[in-house]
């Protein structure tokens, strides 16, 4: 049994141990939180009631509007009566709708029914605290910090159930910014073919454009197509080998398994989307019906994709009925039409007091080389690869030809092509 004392003295050496972990344990906290609250987000700037072409810091459309200046679109300042459709937030979609709104697009109607995932960082537009959100509440408060003029409309559900459909089909119909008219646009940047056929259907029914994309699984090609019912091919027209062959695209999926994707080549093809979106909206430029892009060849196909009268869609047959001998596909604008056929203008500057041209290295201006070149009796485009050049040649050849060749001459050389 210990002594009194003893005990005594165990008891004051463990209380100098306690005190001594409790200061240490002082030293090593942090300070106490701060009792002023946190800062509040700054403030959204102010909404801009009409778009100016006034060339200030404080201007957020100066750059935009100097597209009409330079006389390359007119009435740039429509876009804010547009409202363009998008179905799917993906690697394609956001990005497209954030370069949208940038642009000035007076509303959007976002479409999607997933969630915000940290695997989805590998890609543009989401941040990793957005994880867990809709994508559609989370862009639309991305969007409106971007551009508070803009009106969003955000929908979180799958638009290939049936309880959903015809709720879609009023917004594609109604979605104008009175909400009383139709949309002037969808998008399509989904990533199934169930989508891509819904979305075919309700823009049959209801005589809406579309302009599809996508990407492949590799992530290393992908396309953007324009769709106009009853004149260019709907999706029904042509349909990818697993649709047509009635296969559950969901039964080819396996788990952890998960396609390719670079922010890369989805930025590339929302860019294509979106600048195609406006040429056909604000009628500049040529549209394009089907682009291509192949990243690994730098490839661009481009095609007119005509309808198939035999398509399954009875509503694709009715619209091309309805279209018979109307249409053409035509480089351009809406519908083909734009300023596609219009005189080429030069960039307009307003102010050259110097009195500047751009002289080629023959001494003459550039619009002079230009003119000489359509005038030369010799000049001719570009021999396609592996055809001859006729006149080509021999010193006869340089500098647009010195004389051309005679009748007897073409003769005797498509005489010899044909008996090599």
């Amino acid at each position: 049994m210990s002594s009194p004392s003893s005990s005594a003295a165990l008891i004051a050496e463990l209380q100098a141990e306690v005190a001594s972990l409790r200061a240490a344990l002082a030293c090593s906290s942090p300070p106490p939180p701060s009792s002023s609250p946190p800062l509040p987000p700054p403030p959204l700037r102010a909404k801009i009631e009409a778009m100016s072409a006034e060339v200030v810091d404080s201007n957020p459309y100066s750059r935009l509007m100097a597209l009409e200046r330079m006389g390359l679109v007119k009435e740039y300042e429509r876009i804010r009566d547009l409202s363009i459709l998008i179905v799917g937030l993906g690697g394609v979609g956001s990005v497209a709708a954030e370069m949208l709104t940038r642009c000035g697009i007076g509303k959007l109607l976002l479409f999607d029914y997933d969630t915000v995932e940290l695997a989805n960082m590998n890609r543009l537009f989401f941040r990793p605290q957005q994880a867990g959100q809709t994508k559609t509440a989370a862009a639309k408060a991305t969007l409106e910090g971007i551009n508070p003029d803009v009106i969003f409309e955000e929908h979180t559900y799958n638009i290939t159930e049936t309880a959903h459909f015809d709720h879609f089909l009023d917004r594609l119909s109604h979605g104008s910014l009175t909400n009383t008219t139709p949309v002037d646009l969808v998008l399509s940047c989904v990533d199934n073919y169930a989508a891509r056929t819904a979305i075919n259907q309700a823009c049959n029914e209801l005589d809406t454009v579309w302009m599809e994309s996508g990407v492949s699984e590799d992530a290393v090609s992908g396309h953007i197509q324009t769709l106009l019912p009853g004149r260019t091919a709907c999706f029904e027209c042509l349909p990818p080998l697993i649709v047509a062959s009635g296969i559950d695209e969901k039964t080819l999926r396996r788990e952890g398994v998960c396609a390719a994707s670079l922010p890369t080549t989805m930025g590339i093809i929302a860019g294509f989307l979106v600048q195609n979106s406006l040429k056909y909206l604000l009628n500049f430029g040529n549209i394009s019906y089907y682009l291509g892009y192949s990243a690994l060849l730098d490839h661009f196909p481009r095609e007119v994709l005509l309808p198939n009268p035999e398509c399954g869609s009875s509503w694709c047959r009715k619209r091309q009925e309805e279209w018979k001998g109307l249409w053409k596909a035509k480089e351009g604008g809406r519908e083909g039409g734009g300023q596609g056929g219009e005189e080429e203008q030069g960039v307009v500057h307003e102010t050259n007091e110097w009195g500047i041209e751009v002289v080629s290295e023959g001494g003459g201006s550039e619009d002079d080389d230009d003119d000489a070149a359509a005038a030369a009796p010799g000049a001719a485009a570009a021999p396609a690869p592996g055809a001859a050049a006729v006149g080509g040649g021999g010193e006869e050849g340089k500098e647009g030809g010195k004389e051309e060749l005679s009748l007897e001459d073409l003769a005797a050389l498509l005489q010899s092509m044909q008996s090599l």
